[in-house]
């Protein structure tokens, strides 16, 4: 399980074992930059890049996610997401949050 709050409703955490990262760094396409500049003639999504960053959340998500079951945990919380510019046409984006092991609450 992955969120972006502080726990998880519904479970405890019994262990938090630190920090799970994910991270990918893409490269734009030659290609796809030229479609983009017609789209920013007549206006509109650039799709080409909507696509690309979709993709590298995703990728960077399950980074995140295997790091944080190698550390042994079954959940991860506190997430957030940011992204840098490595170099013209090449960003990164980067994953991170809390590795934790969460159980369901006892039921009342």
């Amino acid at each position: 399980m992955i969120v972006t709050t502080p726990d998880v409703p519904g479970y405890r955490i019994t262990n938090v074992l630190g920090l799970a990262r994910g991270n990918t760094v893409r490269a734009r396409h030659i290609g796809k930059d030229i479609l983009a500049l017609f789209r920013n003639i007549v206006g509109g999504e650039v799709a080409e890049y909507t696509k690309l960053m979709a993709e590298s959340r995703e990728q960077s998500l399950d980074r995140m996610a295997d790091e944080a079951r190698s550390l042994g945990g079954n959940a991860v919380v506190n997430v957030r997401m940011t992204t840098s510019m490595i170099q013209a046409g090449a960003a990164e984006l980067l994953v991170y949050g809390t590795a934790v092991v969460i159980e369901p609450e006892p039921a009342t």
